[in-house]
């Protein structure tokens, strides 16, 4: 349990996602829109390249928000395997049966 940078950093992502959705979503109809002028259309895709990197949505990972793991993430629980196997065992998971682990 020791990767809380990366929750935290992972959490200020989403803040900025959320933040500039709205904008996002508008310049980006600006540039697909055909009937828009060239430069219009130009001016609006380098407005967009001016906003923050991390507020594209595709920026955004699934991390366990217990230790921040990446890879095997339960989105039901947002976990990861590994703390999944840990809470089943513990019983920290309502519904959740231990089988044979």
């Amino acid at each position: 349990m020791a990767k809380k940078s990366m929750i935290e950093r992972e959490k200020k992502r989403a803040k900025l996602v959320a933040q500039h959705a709205a904008k996002r979503a508008a310049l980006k109809e600006v540039i697909y829109d055909q009937d828009k002028p060239m430069e219009e259309r130009f001016r609006a895709s380098m407005k967009l390249a001016e906003l923050p990197r991390n507020s594209s949505a595709t920026r955004l990972h699934n991390r366990c928000q217990l230790t921040g793991r990446p890879h095997a993430y339960y989105r039901k629980l947002k976990v990861s395997r590994i703390m999944l196997r840990q809470l089943g065992s513990n019983g920290q998971i309502p519904g959740l049966v231990k089988s044979s682990w």
